[in-house]
């Protein structure tokens, strides 16, 4: 299945029905008083958050989502039928945007969150409803206000405790492969990634969190370089960032700050989230201890050197993963 996390779509709630135009007609009554009813009321269109779904990929082919009219009001004050909302299934995580403007409508995180996006028009009065003292026999009804109508944008930003970020090809892949259930593409060349993927990792049986792989980043990214910006919202959700660095490159510290100027240059605020750092590839990497003890020295964070193909070092990652996400929940 396609990973597709934006999408455009444009939305209609129902008009609502018009009111009748109607008076008694029955036997020993020819002339009876009005009795047209009301019309019903349009249908709504509403979004469900579903975490049964991860990705918009249905938006691809489908991009108009309109509701039914209300019913018409009929004779003897009967009221006309009013239409059903469409409900909208989208991923945990989504954002709905006004597509003119940018605003940010709702942001549908939990699942089974509901959210009326265009309510339906109300029906029209019926000529019965128009009787009075000096007008008994009015032959006139108002017709159903209209629905509305919207072009919105959909955008999902994963919902993970984790995101790893780092260069292609320093080994994210194969580190949440190891340590979830995730199976990414895997190789040795640039761009494996080609879109985020979710992990969960369980430590023990009541011990658990989510991790995304993003693609990887280059310099430029939060211009759109590479695969650029179009992932770097995944971050924005997550609690903390796992920066993975190829051990066996010169100086692992300016690939570091690299990649904090990318994401200090997208979203300042990425920068207030804790960190911990990875340098993978230390079982060919012959100066590992003092690239270690140098990165120890620059960063306040964490440092561990690990080899994710073969596990090594990888578990008290996940266990400080673990101790910090639990920290931070008490805070909140």
């Amino acid at each position: 299945m396609n990973f597709v996390d934006t999408a455009t779509i444009f939305v209609r709630s129902g008009d609502g029905g018009a009111g009748s135009i109607s008076f008694r007609r029955e036997k020993f009554i020819s002339k009876g008083g009005p009795d047209g009813g009301n019309g019903g009321r349009g249908g709504d269109v509403v979004f469900r958050a579903n975490k049964q779904i991860s990705t918009l990929v249905d938006f691809k082919f489908k991009r108009k989502f309109i509701a039914n009219n209300g019913g018409k009001g009929s004779k003897r004050n009967c009221t006309g039928k009013s239409a059903s909302a469409i409900v909208i299934q989208v991923p945990c995580g989504t954002v709905i945007k006004d597509t003119e403007t940018g605003e940010v409508l709702f942001d549908l995180v939990h699942h089974d969150e509901r959210v009326t996006v265009a309510t339906g028009g109300i029906g029209g009065r019926g000529n019965a409803e128009f009787t009075s003292a000096i007008n008994q026999a009015p032959r006139y009804a108002e017709p159903g206000r209209p629905g509305e109508e919207f072009f919105l944008e959909l955008e999902l930003k994963l919902l993970a405790d984790v995101a790893i970020v780092g260069f292609p090809n320093v080994g994210k892949s194969t580190f949440i492969s190891v340590v979830s259930a995730a199976k990414p593409k895997i190789a040795d060349y640039e761009f494996t990634t080609l879109i985020p993927n979710l992990g969960v990792v369980r430590l023990e049986d009541e011990i658990s969190y989510t991790i995304a792989d993003i693609p990887g980043l280059i310099e430029g990214a939060h211009l759109g370089k590479g695969l650029g910006i179009q992932f770097l919202r995944h971050i924005e959700r997550t609690k903390m960032l796992l920066f993975i660095l190829d051990a066996t490159k010169p100086n692992p510290i300016e690939d570091y700050e690299k990649l904090c100027n990318e994401l200090r240059l997208y979203n300042p605020e990425l920068m207030d989230k804790h960190q911990i750092i990875a340098l993978n590839k230390s079982e060919v990497t012959e100066d590992i201890d003092q690239k270690i003890a140098e990165f120890s020295s620059y960063s306040k964070y964490n440092v561990y050197a690990i080899s994710a193909i073969s596990k090594t070092n990888t578990t008290p990652i996940l266990w400080e993963i673990w101790k910090v996400l639990q920290e931070s929940s008490t805070i909140e």
